[in-house]
């Protein structure tokens, strides 16, 4: 049976959050790139070293919308909480394909 993208972008947050390493790294493609305001366009192996382990500093995540965009495109908006305070929220667009999440893009929010 498979997942659909929006099924696969919701398990890698439950992964992340988790810091489940060993259940996240199958859903990621060998060529995967990651960007955000500090990253530009970095591979799976910096982002399981550098952006996966930041979990820690959540204390709370909401999902609020994961919406499909189209077929392999899912718009990820979460509000979360740091442990050192603030509340945040942000968006991700999440390109899956062929099950696997090839690219994530992530665009900080302001505080709420």
């Amino acid at each position: 049976m498979s997942s659909s993208p929006t099924d696969i972008v919701r398990a890698a947050f439950r992964h992340y959050l988790a810091q489940d390493r060993e259940a996240a790294l199958p859903l990621y493609a060998d060529d995967f790139t990651f960007t955000s305001p500090q990253d530009d366009h970095i591979g799976k192996a910096a982002f399981f070293e550098r952006c996966f382990p930041t979990a820690g500093r959540v204390k709370e995540q909401r999902m609020l919308h994961v919406t499909p965009a189209d077929g392999e495109l899912v718009f990820a908006y979460y509000e979360y909480e740091l442990t050192a305070g603030g509340r945040f929220r942000n968006v991700e667009t999440i390109t899956v394909r062929d099950g696997l999440i090839r690219e994530v893009q992530v665009f900080f929010g302001a505080t709420v």
